[in-house]
């Protein structure tokens, strides 16, 4: 969101002493002719920072963080959501309108240590043509529907487009059922994830639906005045692979540095339960607005992804964690 670009260099200051030696560059994806272009990254380990910072609920364990870096006009900055992809990988998007994948590395332990093959695709319009401006490409939210289609939400111009299959996605995508209702510009679709018969959307500002293709209904009406950023707001929604409800990862900010992240876990009727993550100053902390669950050894793990505004006063982290 480009309002967390007012971010101080004191927050960069304080963010980087989770930073470890540098990890080196990811294996690079091969040249090929599938519509993806190969990207470049440098990964650095990072932890949860200071003491006092993260605060993990009983049962929640930490298993690993890497910072992304990449050139300053590079399409892995501004990640906005993240989805795992079943075959070891990922697909995030960015809020310029570019889709990224690459592939999880896993140490003997399970805990995230790299990421290879970074891989790139310019999001299109319904006629085909690539997005090439910022109200059309601000992509928000992903989601992978049971049938392996990808769904897109986007805020500025609000909509939810499927570009079919991940592994053969259309040019021309398809509009999907949304809310019924009037996002702000800047404050749209941020949470979006497959659900048992259609798909769940959290409103950034409020107000939580499940929809299918005939209709949205409403989870969670959106508060008569829209949630502040100075409040916590839904910016990442994924399934528990239980099957028991859903995942969310919120954000609050106050000016000038008071950046948190909370992950929660969300009941089929939207209540909210105990926070099972905190990140905060000064500890690691960012702008964290993707959040992906597995099922995996006897555990859900959570990996959250943090969206950096293309700023060198913020950094593209994935953390992962393990709930028992």
């Amino acid at each position: 969101m480009s309002r967390f670009r007012r971010l101080a260099v004191l927050w960069a200051a304080l963010s980087l002493t989770a930073c470890a030696a540098s990890m080196g560059a990811p294996r690079p994806y091969p040249l090929s002719e599938d519509g993806w272009t190969p990207a470049v990254a440098e990964l650095r380990s990072v932890g949860l920072g200071l003491p006092g910072g993260a605060q993990l609920a009983q049962g929640v364990r930490f298993a690993g963080g890497l910072n992304i870096l990449s050139a300053p006009m590079s399409p892995l900055h501004s990640l906005s959501d993240l989805k795992l992809t079943g075959d070891g990988g990922f697909v995030t998007v960015s809020d310029v309108g570019d889709l990224v994948r690459a592939d999880i590395r896993l140490d003997a332990r399970g805990r995230l240590v790299g990421l290879d093959r970074f891989r790139t695709r310019r999001l299109t319009l319904t006629d085909g043509q690539p997005i090439s401006d910022k109200q059309d490409g601000d992509a928000e939210g992903l989601a992978l529907t049971a049938s392996g289609d990808l769904l897109v939400s986007f805020e500025r111009r609000h909509r939810i487009w499927n570009y079919g299959p991940l592994n053969a996605l259309t040019d021309r995508p398809t509009p999907m059922r949304a809310p019924d209702f009037s996002f702000t510009e800047n404050d749209g679709m941020e949470g979006l994830a497959a659900g048992p018969n259609g798909w769940r959307v959290g409103g950034e500002a409020g107000g939580v639906w499940d929809c299918m293709p005939a209709r949205c209904a409403v989870v969670t009406p959106p508060p008569s005045a829209p949630i502040p950023d100075s409040e916590y707001r839904i910016t990442g929604i994924d399934r528990d692979p239980s099957g028991d409800g859903w995942f969310v990862v919120q954000r609050r900010y106050r000016a000038p540095i008071d950046a948190r992240a909370h992950v929660r876990h969300m009941a089929a009727d939207g209540t909210l339960g105990p926070v099972l993550i905190e990140l905060k100053l000064p500890g690691t902390t960012d702008n964290f607005e993707g959040i992906a669950a597995e099922r995996r050894n006897g555990a859900t793990r959570l990996y959250i992804l943090s969206d950096d505004n293309f700023s060198p006063a913020q950094r593209t982290l994935m953390l992962a964690f393990d709930i028992r």
